[in-house]
């Protein structure tokens, strides 16, 4: 296996990290609740994903009386 004859120095390993950096997570607003979503994904507050309700989301207040 090779091996580097010379150590790399600090300052030219600290440079190459300077690309491994965390991205924003970019959102987007939902049609329907207008809440902000990730894109491609289904809105967890309405349950739409393109236009059409693929979950039904049941409401806080519905699964407060189920429970009681």
């Amino acid at each position: 296996m090779a091996l580097p004859k010379r150590k790399h120095s600090k300052a030219r390993r600290d440079k190459s990290r300077t690309h491994w950096k965390l991205s924003f997570l970019s959102l987007t607003k939902c049609p329907q609740c207008a809440r902000p979503i990730v894109p491609h994904r289904i809105c967890t507050a309405c349950g739409f994903y393109r236009g059409r309700q693929v979950l039904v989301i049941a409401d806080k207040s519905q699964k407060k009386k189920s429970s009681e």
